[in-house]
């Protein structure tokens, strides 16, 4: 008790250390060495293992079963056929109803335009996404909506590289529609409606 241990490393095969002001040394043998590199190895696929599922937890693989508008799809989910509305954006009504009356006066476009859209951002949906195929969902703070239907981010791939919601709003069939408390990704959303305004896609189109 009292005294001071001090260690280095002084080769690959020696490992020294100084105590009460003697330097002892002791050798690694062949058996210790392939120990350790076992367990280094050990360790390096456990925080590689952690490294990948902080990317890809968060999604969950489902399956389409078919596109009811550009905003609104219906899934396999959890052995069932569940309603996934994105979150953060909002199409264009395809029918004629209080909704494409709002967004008539919204866009300063006639109804007749605005169900055009929104019949054309399903059209526009499904060249991505057809029935079979499996998209991923990340789901927010809300999970679902007051109609039950799954409020989420809906991703191409598991790379996370094509989300369907900005996708949407970046060539013009979408708008940004951000209800708090899901709110991840306003600003990217906001910076590809820019985008389409710049470029006069889609809603943004002039007469």
């Amino acid at each position: 008790l009292g005294s001071k241990t001090r260690e280095k490393r002084t080769d690959r095969n020696y490992f020294t250390f100084t105590r009460g002001g003697e330097e002892q040394k002791v050798k690694f043998s062949n058996k210790k060495r392939g120990k350790m590199n076992h367990l280094k190895r050990i360790l390096l696929l456990f925080f590689c293992f952690l490294f990948t599922c902080s990317f890809s937890d968060n999604l969950v693989p489902v399956k389409i079963a078919y596109v009811i508008d550009g905003d609104t799809y219906k899934v396999w989910y959890q052995g069932k056929k569940q309603s996934v509305r994105l979150i953060g954006i909002d199409t264009p009504e395809s029918k004629k109803n209080n909704r494409a009356e709002l967004q008539s006066r919204q866009f300063g476009k006639d109804v007749e335009e605005i169900t055009k859209l929104g019949q054309q951002a399903k059209q526009y949906a499904t060249n991505f996404i057809k029935a079979g195929q499996t998209i991923y969902l990340e789901f927010d703070v809300q999970k679902t909506d007051k109609y039950g239907r799954l409020l989420a981010y809906v991703w191409l791939d598991r790379e996370k590289a094509k989300m369907m919601n900005e996708i949407l709003i970046q060539d013009g069939y979408a708008v940004a529609y951000t209800v708090p408390p899901d709110i991840k990704y306003v600003e990217r959303f906001l910076q590809a409606q820019k985008q389409a305004r710049e470029n006069n896609k889609g809603l943004w189109k002039e007469k």
